[in-house]
């Protein structure tokens, strides 16, 4: 059977419009961020052979629990802002073997590039999102500004850190009620920085990296970007509020409490006096 162009698959456009939406906001300047997409298999028959096998790539990292499973990722050093012009570099389609420490490169990286430098963690992360919701689909990484720059200025506890964001927009408790998980500075690219935002992912789909930026999970791209959109939002919120002379007041714990019953979420337990 013909293959249709792989360029017309909609996890590629969807990888398409996203890498070049986060580019336009200024969240992934140069080589800066990473996506990972978990496919069906069932999703990439259509477009490629899937027993055709480019080249094999090592993993430094056993992810043995992903065994067989397919994923399209950006590229090591890719630049989001020309994925559109030319997807077959930046982005590739990769299975891993059955000895969990190697990728069997189906399509992209055509000009002999590689998956992110980030993908023990992508791959760490989605282990254990998985664990907590088989359809949880996306991890994405990126650099937003105002989040970032808050990680110098604002308390780096968990509990402080989400309290602050809930009161900046009221749609926040709604959007992700268990809160945001945060690692300490670790070097990027490490299994330790992967592991570190593994086990946050356990009970977090957000999760921050200190003066780096944020990591979110999903069941779709839509989830994962209107997650990490939603907490920036809050952020940009705060920065402004500071700017202008720090808070006179805000949404109570009272209102918040509210707001959760209002929209039936459970906050995180002890987060709300």
């Amino acid at each position: 059977m013909k293959k249709i162009d792989l360029l017309h698959a909609p996890f590629v456009q969807e990888m398409i419009e996203t890498t070049s939406n986060l580019y336009r906001l200024g969240w992934d300047e140069r080589n800066g961020g990473n996506i990972s997409y978990l496919l069906q298999e069932a999703d990439v028959l259509p477009f490629i052979d899937t027993k055709t096998v480019i080249r094999q790539i090592p993993m430094n990292f056993n992810g043995k629990e992903l065994a067989g499973r397919y994923f399209i990722v950006t590229g090591s050093g890719k630049y989001f802002k020309n994925i559109s012009k030319n997807p077959d570099e930046g982005l590739g389609i990769v299975r891993i073997k059955e000895d969990g420490q190697t990728l069997e490169l189906l399509w992209g990286f055509t000009d002999g590039g590689l998956p992110t430098s980030e993908l023990p963690a992508h791959f760490m992360s989605h282990i254990e999102r998985l664990k907590v919701d088989p359809e949880n689909r996306i991890v994405m990484h990126n650099h937003a500004t105002h989040l970032l720059a808050m990680t110098f200025t604002h308390e780096l506890t968990e509990r402080a850190f989400t309290r602050t964001l809930w009161q900046m927009c009221t749609e926040c408790l709604v959007v992700f009620p268990e809160g945001v998980g945060i690692v300490p500075w670790i070097v990027p690219g490490t299994n330790e920085i992967g592991e570190a935002t593994a086990e946050k992912m356990k009970e977090f789909r957000l999760v921050v990296w200190p003066h780096h930026g944020i990591y979110g999970a999903g069941k779709d791209m839509d989830e994962a970007f209107g997650l990490i959109e939603t907490a920036e939002k809050a952020a940009q919120v705060y920065t402004y509020v500071m700017a202008q002379g720090g808070v006179k007041q805000t949404i109570t714990d009272e209102q918040l409490v509210s707001l959760a019953r209002g929209f039936n979420v459970v906050p995180r337990e002890g987060y709300l006096k």
